[in-house]
């Protein structure tokens, strides 16, 4: 089957791509034909293996270490982009959560604790499309075709479940400011959201021991009307219908990526 290289010439910028879904999205940008900037904090082995996979699939690569939580490390993430003289897509991916899975006990998280995970994946999203905004718009006047932002919300900010209270609370915020960008940047930049339920990555990997890890496996397979717990790749696939022409006209939007799992299982 002959390689769609429908996103050829065009330059992206994937947030916490180390590992993962944001590894995921920028190894199928490179696919696709995109140029990738792959950003991280601490993951520096994981990163040099997300920029090689890129590299292997034809992409021009640049790698940054920068924390979306910092003016200055999305100061850093533009002037990389700014090397291209322009920037077509902007993935919001990074993340970060508190576990405290029990909701009832609010001594399970403190103040640090939200002003934290807020610092990423609310504040960090916006800083990052602020830093690169000039480059969107740039790339929309150089082709008459809107830029793109996607933002990695989650399940959590629309049900309400999750990680934590600040984790959901955050995601909620994310999937408000999605729209509200939405409305303020068109017709230049296209600003929609995808919300994954689970994704087996490491994020659950680290909170759960090898057992309860499959434990979980199994605990999503059963509850998902699809009954299949998503990989990264599987989430990937619909992050690359946003960032395509074949989204061209969507902007606005949250779209739940979670095997029906809002849905519960029908009731015989």
């Amino acid at each position: 089957m002959q390689e769609i290289k429908d996103l050829e010439g065009r330059r992206a910028l994937v947030t916490g791509s180390a590992t993962g879904l944001g590894r995921a999205i920028a190894v199928k940008l490179a696919q696709r034909g995109a140029d990738v900037i792959v950003n991280y904090t601490r993951s520096a082995a994981e990163a040099e293996e997300a920029a090689d996979l890129c590299r292997a699939a034809g992409a021009d690569v640049q790698l940054v270490q920068a924390s979306v939580a910092d003016p200055e490390g999305c100061r850093a993430l533009a002037e990389a982009a700014g090397r291209w003289g322009h920037l077509d897509i902007l993935v919001n991916n990074a993340g970060i959560t508190r576990h405290a899975r029990d909701h009832s006990d609010l001594d399970a998280l403190s103040k640090d604790d939200f002003l934290d995970v807020y610092a990423v994946n609310v504040v960090g999203a916006y800083l990052a499309l602020q830093a690169t905004k000039p480059l969107l718009v740039a790339a929309y006047q150089a082709s008459g075709r809107a830029s793109t932002v996607l933002n990695t919300s989650s399940i959590a900010g629309v049900k309400g479940i999750g990680s934590s209270v600040a984790y959901a609370a955050s995601k909620g915020a994310l999937n408000t400011m999605t729209l509200s960008l939405a409305r303020a940047l068109a017709p230049a930049i296209r600003v929609n959201a995808i919300c994954p339920g689970f994704i087996g990555t490491r994020w659950f990997k680290d909170a759960l021991d090898e057992d309860g890890f499959a434990a979980k496996l199994r605990s999503v397979e059963n509850l998902a009307p699809l009954a299949v717990a998503s990989e990264p790749e599987d989430i990937a696939d619909t992050a690359l219908f946003f960032l395509s022409d074949a989204s061209r006209h969507v902007t606005g939007e949250l779209l739940l990526v979670d095997a029906g799992m809002h849905l519960g299982k029908p009731r015989v």
